[in-house]
């Protein structure tokens, strides 16, 4: 439930893609970067699936940007302060959709 950037109250479904992860099966001809001279690469093996290590940093990545959000929209030194303002916030939201103000 996201739109024009505002929460809808719904769950929020993010899809992410990930590139496929590098690997060289067979070295490939190279240069050694210290001598100059001809030389094959190291053949690279790679994790035959990084999805779900990248499902994990995805949701972490997730979760930093959502509480910069929080803090950005209700600031605040410390937790304490940020509650404070949440329910100031609480409260008038909940006091529009009654018709109070």
């Amino acid at each position: 439930g996201l739109e024009g950037g505002v929460t809808t109250g719904e769950p929020l479904v993010v899809r992410v893609a990930m590139k496929p992860l590098s690997s060289l099966t067979r070295p490939l001809d190279s240069v050694d970067v210290r001598t100059g001279q001809p030389a094959r690469a190291e053949r690279e093996r790679s994790d035959v699936c990084a999805v779900p290590a990248a499902g994990v940093v995805g949701e972490a990545m997730l979760a930093l940007v959502l509480a910069d959000a929080l803090r950005e929209k209700f600031g605040g030194d410390t937790l304490n302060d940020m509650r404070a303002a949440w329910e100031a916030y609480l409260a008038r939201v909940n006091s529009v959709e009654f018709g109070d103000e």
